[in-house]
């Protein structure tokens, strides 16, 4: 179990550092961008992100969190199995929820209206800051996760 839930923190972790790296640099970067060219960038890297190794992180932690918990309540118990179940929490609420309910239909917006300048240019600046604060929320709950699940490793 301990080296599941190492292995589980530390997938975390570099997920979290994906998430980060948005949140510190890129959106500001796309949001520096002449023109729509912004725009058009997180449209393209949109639509590359569903064949990343992101993705298969990022899906693969939705049976693997459900795993996680299940095996926990099973075996270990105390501080270890309330920060595994916390983590899986913060991870499906924090991360999984956020994205699918925010970031996610934003994207989805975006990418219709790509080929429309005028609305594509008023909408961008709205998607850059809603986007980046969302993104803030998934960047921090995927930091707790892998803390939690990390922590829990080191308890038992």
């Amino acid at each position: 179990m301990t080296l599941l839930l190492l292995t589980a923190g530390l997938a975390m972790a570099l997920l979290a550092g994906v998430l980060l790296s948005f949140s510190d640099f890129v959106m500001r970067g796309l949001a520096e961008a002449p023109g729509n060219a912004g725009a058009a960038g997180m449209v393209g890297l949109n639509r590359t992100v569903y064949r990343s190794v992101f993705m298969v992180l990022f899906i693969g932690f939705l049976p693997g969190a459900a795993v996680l918990v299940l095996l926990s309540v099973l075996l270990i118990e105390g501080p270890a199995l309330i920060l595994v179940l916390a983590g899986a929490l913060v991870f499906y609420l924090g991360v999984f929820a956020v994205t699918g309910f925010g970031n996610v239909p934003m994207n989805k917006r975006l990418g219709r209206m790509s080929s429309r300048a005028d609305q594509t240019a008023v909408y961008w600046p709205h998607y850059v800051r809603r986007w980046t604060r969302l993104n803030h929320v998934r960047t921090l709950a995927a930091t707790l996760t892998a803390m939690a699940w990390l922590i829990a490793a080191n308890t038992l």
